[in-house]
């Protein structure tokens, strides 16, 4: 190539660079939806429960409200040990080289081949063609200065087999003049940053679901101990029957139902353990740990751990930013977006940037030679002329699932608020209820000592006794499954804000294309 070529090649060159570098993006350029604050937080102001939801910086450690050590303990080990989580993170590292391969093609591709072969030509293919039999005289070359090599040897048929030594790389680059390849790699990105908050999303499910196994084993254990301080009652109760009946104050039938009322009670109990040995497995499951391995370390009760005085829930306008579910539905619009002008691109002209240089040489000896190189280089254009619908009806199909994806988006936040509002509801209300549980308790507690003693007088029939009895067992279990149930509800008000998963896992960016 002399330098007239290179002065008019040059120039051509820089064009294309240029274009590729500052060329359009066809296609909608994505932007972030619009946020709406409902004044759900309102509810705040109204609260007449003892631990109130307050406007303030959202604790994203929300478990360790209830300052309980051994629920730290377990949410801590939770990140690294669950395997939903240990899965979704193998999800997000797929996500992350899809992205790298997306992005391999912003750049050029090189590769480089060696090859020997050996190689005999035949005189009725291409060499006929030349004039060339097995009786001719060796032909020359167009200069007349060197013979081909493809006449037959003395005594022999066709020409001789010889050796070809070759080597070299080939190159191409894509000019992403309408930015197709740049936009997927905008929807590839975006795939990545929603595979990531799926990942946060299971995360914050499996610790919301690891603090109500929780709370479901010290309410089971409660339950268990209200059982047996009743069934201490009844069997108190047995004996006084039994003793009034020597005595002769009252009959065998009072013995029957205090003995019945006894057996009932006891029934309670093989339940009770039950779940509070499956409760104990279930949270196994979710620290990947063997049946009964953490039965040493949750078997001794406990209570139902105490709610804090205040809960802060953040603010509104940070909602969109914790919940990952909302996060996830608008990396999802996102790519969707860039779908749309990676289809509009393929209407374009593709222009590549082709080239290949190496070596070739019948003689190993001099395949490095100067002599032996090769080049070749020039763009290439692909123009769409006929695709029979076919992009036309990819670009509507991206169009569609674009719509499709903000409609989700928007469904996503209108359910975001919607579970904050009733959590904030239900939170309160069951403080409310449990407040005026307490109360149903001290009054039956009192109303079975004044029946009691009514008995051991001879005023009240025993089934009198044993009514009380039965009501003040249901008002403590009802009592201590409320108290269960404004722990949960307070998991669940936390988990719909969206916390749990920020400390534990940091963003790491795609590795370099």
């Amino acid at each position: 190539m002399n330098a007239r070529d290179l002065s008019f090649r040059t120039p051509a060159l820089a064009v294309l660079f240029s274009l590729a570098l500052s060329g359009c993006l066809v296609g909608p350029n994505f932007e972030r939806p619009a946020q709406s604050s409902p004044n759900v937080f309102d509810r705040t102001q109204t609260a007449q429960a003892p631990s109130k939801p307050v406007e303030s910086g959202f604790n994203a450690h929300w478990w360790e409200l209830f300052n309980d050590p051994t629920l730290n303990a377990l949410e801590q080990q939770l990140a690294d040990a669950n395997l939903d989580v240990a899965a979704a993170s193998a999800r997000l590292r797929q996500s992350r080289a899809e992205q790298r391969v997306a992005g391999a093609a912003e750049y050029p591709t090189l590769t480089g081949a060696a090859s020997y072969n050996r190689e005999r030509g035949s005189e009725n293919g291409i060499l006929s063609l030349l004039g060339v039999t097995p009786t001719s005289q060796q032909p020359q070359s167009a200069s007349g200065s060197a013979p081909l090599g493809v006449s037959a040897m003395p005594g022999s048929k066709g020409s001789p087999a010889y050796d070809l030594y070759q080597f070299g790389f080939d190159a191409s680059w894509e000019v992403d003049i309408w930015g197709r390849v740049r936009r997927s790699v905008e929807a590839a990105s975006a795939l990545t940053d929603a595979s990531y908050e799926e990942r946060n999303a299971v995360l914050l499910s499996a610790r919301a679901e690891l603090a109500r196994d929780y709370i479901q084993l010290r309410d089971t254990q409660a339950l268990l101990q209200i059982a047996q301080q009743n069934l201490d009652i009844a069997r108190d109760a047995t004996k006084l029957t039994k003793t009034r009946v020597r005595e002769g104050v009252t009959t065998d039938l009072d013995v029957a139902n205090a003995s019945a009322q006894e057996a009932t009670i006891e029934s309670l109990i093989p339940t009770l353990e039950s779940r509070r040995e499956t409760t104990i497995n279930a949270i196994g499951v979710l620290l990947a740990k063997e049946p009964g391995a953490l039965r040493q370390m949750l078997v001794d009760p406990r209570d139902v751990p105490h709610l804090p005085e205040q809960v802060p829930i953040g603010f509104p306008s940070e909602l969109a930013q914790r919940r990952p579910d909302i996060r996830k539905a608008e990396a999802q619009l996102h790519a969707a977006t860039a779908a749309i002008g990676m289809a509009k691109a393929d209407f374009y002209p593709r222009i590549s940037l082709n080239g290949s240089a190496g070596f070739q040489s019948l003689q190993l000896s001099n395949l490095a030679d100067w002599a032996s190189g090769q080049f070749v280089v020039g763009p290439s254009i692909t123009l769409p002329i006929f695709e029979g619908g076919r992009l036309k009806g990819t670009l509507q199909l991206r169009e569609a699932q674009q719509q499709e994806a903000a409609i989700v988006y928007k469904r996503t936040v209108l359910q975001a608020w919607r579970e904050v509002d009733d959590a904030l509801i239900v939170y309160d209300a069951e403080q409310q209820r449990h407040n005026r549980l307490e109360a149903v308790v001290d009054l039956n507690l009192r109303a079975l000592s004044i029946a009691r003693q009514r008995y051991k007088a001879g005023a009240v029939d025993f089934l009198d006794v044993l009514n009380v009895q039965k009501q003040l067992l249901d008002a403590q279990s009802n009592l201590e499954q409320s108290r269960a149930d404004a722990a949960a509800n307070l998991i669940t008000l936390c988990k719909v804000l969206g916390g749990g998963w920020e400390s534990t896992y940091v963003k790491a960016d795609a590795a370099p294309h």
